[in-house]
């Protein structure tokens, strides 16, 4: 009797909506604002939907039913499914959903795969782009919108959000500077793999080609009176060229400046402030005092402003080419004599 009068109630709201309206006996029970459940991580998921909430997305136009496709019946029967993206959202797809690999790169990734091994508090589209209210990355109301990102991604890693937010990136995102990277500008968006996995882009080896991105181009980081010397002293050093050459367990930039926490050389607190720089250093080079923070940090020897570094530097490769030219020189006399020799 129950289902009966359900369905009469939607027969009749269906015949009382205004013209272009999309109601449906889905909100019988949607339509109440206190309609909730408990999820297996405990979390409490409110049911509750409007159709301003449909009408305000990307997916205005759409029924209910275009994305719970398993919903046949009212009231349901079974609990219905998570809806599943890749109905619409895949390489080739005629329904004017975004194309691109990005649903192969979320399989491969760390949230992809905890999906697929049933975790329950592992995150699928949903969670980071919304359910009801899915906006473009464009719309500055969107979960994915730059600013908005760090804030999503927070929810689940509330310790490492708290750590960025103080961070000079996390400051500099909150006043609304457009260079600022977010927690996508480094672990990427769809492809996120972990740390220990060699093509994550924050790989150990990885991570100075990472930071590049940023501060080798002097047009971001030029800006904000920041150089992009840095990462070329650092490609020439010790430690550049052995990362280059994928040994992991060599400085990067994040085994001094820090990961989520990177913050100016005068703040205090920064892992690169004068008073800081032994312990960091100590980290590696047992014994590290002050006088590894004594002179300049990212020293470039091919610029004259690195004084007696640059002169040395300059010596020794006028040293090598004389020599090689020395060399050169003494093979070739040395075989014009012999050949004399022969002749004669």
């Amino acid at each position: 009797m129950r289902p009966l009068l359900l369905l009469l109630t939607a027969a009749v709201a269906s015949l009382a909506a205004p013209a272009g309206a999309q109601v449906s006996g889905c909100d019988i029970c949607h339509g109440k604002p206190d309609f909730k459940r408990v999820l297996q991580s405990h979390r409490t998921q409110s049911l509750y939907v409007t159709q301003a909430q449909i009408d305000s997305s990307i997916h205005k136009g759409k029924r209910c039913t275009d994305c719970h496709v398993d919903v046949t019946e009212i009231p349901h029967r079974k609990t219905p499914q998570p809806v599943n993206c890749v109905q619409c959202h895949y390489e080739g797809n005629t329904v004017g959903a975004p194309q691109g690999d990005m649903y192969q790169k979320f399989r491969e990734s760390v949230h992809g795969q905890a999906l697929a091994a049933g975790k329950p508090d592992a995150p699928a589209c949903q969670d980071c782009h919304g359910t009801h209210q899915v906006r473009s990355h464009k719309d500055p109301r969107s979960q994915v919108a730059r600013a908005n990102i760090a804030g999503v991604c927070g929810k689940c890693h509330l310790e490492v959000y708290s750590q960025y937010r103080t961070s000079i990136h996390g400051v500099g995102l909150e006043q609304g500077k457009a260079e600022v990277p977010t927690c996508t500008g480094c672990h990427q968006e769809h492809g996120i793999r972990s740390h220990l996995d060699p093509q994550s882009s924050t790989y150990a080896a990885n991570i100075a080609p990472t930071c590049a991105n940023c501060h080798a181009a002097e047009g971001i980081v030029g800006k904000y009176g920041i150089s992009s010397e840095q990462v070329g002293s650092y490609k020439e050093s010790f430690h550049g060229v052995a990362s280059r050459f994928g040994m992991a367990t060599v400085a990067n930039c994040a085994s001094c400046h820090g990961v989520h926490d990177i913050r100016p050389p005068e703040d205090p607190n920064s892992s690169v402030n004068v008073a800081n720089i032994p312990k960091t250093c100590g980290k590696c080079h047992a014994g590290a005092n002050a006088n590894y923070a004594v002179g300049k940090i990212h020293v470039a020897p091919r610029d004259p402003k690195s004084g007696i570094v640059y002169w040395v530097s300059s010596f020794f490769k006028w040293l090598t080419i004389l020599t090689v030219c020395g060399l050169v020189a003494h093979i070739i006399l040395d075989l014009a004599r012999q050949v004399r020799s022969r002749r004669s």
